[in-house]
């Protein structure tokens, strides 16, 4: 991978951590994600007039992408609705790069070679353990890992076709602006059957926090998806769960949480894969 393409990858990550951050809001979950989709179309819609329309071949890959993004969004709320963050995070976003890459190597024939598998099992693990809260106090929902399991599938489902969708479309600028369009006008819809119209009345108390944090979504997968029409799919959606590590050290540096063992090694397994990523 060019230096270049993993720098950047890296740089949306760490926005996707930033993003993730904001959905502390004092709102109920799904609303929370809703908002933040909301205001990432909100935010790229000023955009629209400029980068034209995708090819007719690309729209039934943004159609799936939606679908996938919805169920995504649902899958992962109800997960932490039903358990504990310490037993469905691990699961959601570790499980999802391995799923990734042995989909796209079947689906798409992208070979990643030794020292990627290698840094993707090796980063993957990484993510599992630096994500691991609670020990023996996490409390087992059988409901809520099966939830955890969908909410992998999606990411691994939407990560394969949207890499495949942007190279159809010829132009990832093109694809993810309308994704992102339809994205919140699905999400926008969803909420307002979910939650009815008093949903809008609590966004105007947050609409500040939803913008930043609906910025932080555009730029983060805007970046993966423009990486992965240059670079393999499943070395991108590897790189895309360090934002598991930039996480870590904002709850260290900012937070002043401590620093454990198990984070230490943790952080030095997500390097050593992402070593082996670059030099692939």
């Amino acid at each position: 991978m060019e230096l270049h393409v993993f720098l950047a990858v890296l740089f949306g990550a760490a926005c996707h951590a930033g993003w993730n951050a904001f959905l502390k809001v004092k709102l109920e979950p799904f609303s929370a994600i809703a908002l933040i989709a909301i205001m990432s179309a909100i935010v790229v819609l000023p955009v629209l007039p400029f980068v034209g329309v995708p090819v007719p071949e690309a729209w039934p890959w943004i159609a799936a992408s939606v679908a996938f993004h919805l169920g995504y969004f649902i899958a992962l709320t109800e997960a932490y609705r039903l358990g504990d963050m310490g037993q469905v995070y691990p699961i959601a976003r570790g499980s999802a790069p391995l799923m990734t890459a042995l989909v796209s190597t079947m689906v798409v024939g992208e070979a990643i070679g030794l020292r990627g598998w290698l840094g993707v099992i090796i980063l993957t693990a990484g993510v599992f353990l630096l994500s691991l809260r609670g020990g023996r106090n996490v409390h087992f929902e059988r409901r809520a890992v099966l939830f955890a399991l969908a909410t992998a599938v999606t990411i691994c489902g939407y990560s394969v076709v949207d890499g495949i969708g942007a190279r159809t479309a010829q132009n990832a600028h093109v694809y993810t602006v309308w994704l992102f369009v339809f994205d919140g006008l699905m999400m926008l819809v969803l909420v307002l059957w979910r939650r009815g119209r008093p949903v809008l009345a609590e966004y105007a108390g947050f609409w500040k926090i939803g913008l930043i944090g609906g910025t932080l979504s555009l730029a983060a997968y805007w970046i993966a998806i423009w990486a992965m029409t240059v670079a393999p799919i499943a070395l991108v959606a590897a790189l895309r769960e360090t934002s598991v590590l930039f996480g870590s050290l904002i709850a260290v540096v900012v937070l002043k949480e401590p620093l454990h063992r198990a984070r230490i090694i943790a952080a030095l397994m997500i390097v050593g894969g992402l070593v082996l990523i670059r030099l692939q």
